[in-house]
């Protein structure tokens, strides 16, 4: 009964012991997202050819469409170049996410995830480009008749989700700076 109700405890004591419990939670996560985006990309290239033709999974809402995206995410596109560009633009974020990877505090679990889902899709996205030039794989359709959301893939949900909860944790951690900072100043003014 006691092991049960420490296990929160537990878990938490060990993902603050420091980088090798940061090292194998993000290896885990970018390694899960990559591994899971690059099947399911392989299965939709064989199980859905001909490309741009849908099929029905849950009526017109949800449906699987083999697509090929040569630009970023939406359909951004930049003419001619832009497998190239967006892979060096995908190049100088994973290295940006290796820094911030690198200043994470130990416990600091959301910051983990967060940087370890985008650069686990990052990942999947780039081998994509590398790859071939049709662009990457992309197959989930949602919508309602003509109105859809870009097909997207697992790497899309990944960077999406990471990017979100990045996004929300560094503004945690500016506000909490913020507030920090001006109690600084008040005592310093004291």
């Amino acid at each position: 009964m006691e092991s049960a109700n420490n296990a929160p405890a537990v878990v938490e004591s060990r993902l603050r012991a420091g980088p090798l419990a940061h090292t194998r939670l993000f290896g885990g996560i970018v390694g899960t997202v990559f591994i899971t985006d690059q099947i399911t990309k392989f299965v939709a290239v064989d199980a859905l050819t001909p490309a741009y033709l849908p099929r029905a999974v849950i009526g017109d809402m949800l449906r699987l469409t083999l697509v090929y995206n040569p630009g970023a995410a939406f359909g951004l596109h930049l003419g001619q170049y832009s497998r190239w560009i967006f892979t060096a633009l995908t190049i100088a974020a994973l290295g940006l996410l290796i820094r911030l990877y690198r200043e994470t505090l130990p416990g600091d679990l959301r910051r983990v995830v967060a940087i370890a889902l985008v650069a686990g899709g990052a990942l999947g996205n780039l081998l994509d480009r590398f790859r071939s030039a049709r662009g990457v794989v992309d197959f989930i359709d949602v919508g309602v008749g003509t109105h859809r959301w870009p097909t997207f893939n697992i790497a899309d949900m990944a960077v999406s989700c990471g990017a979100i909860l990045l996004a929300f944790v560094l503004w945690r951690e500016d506000s909490a700076g913020q507030a920090g900072g001006h109690g600084t100043d008040t005592q310093v003014r004291s």
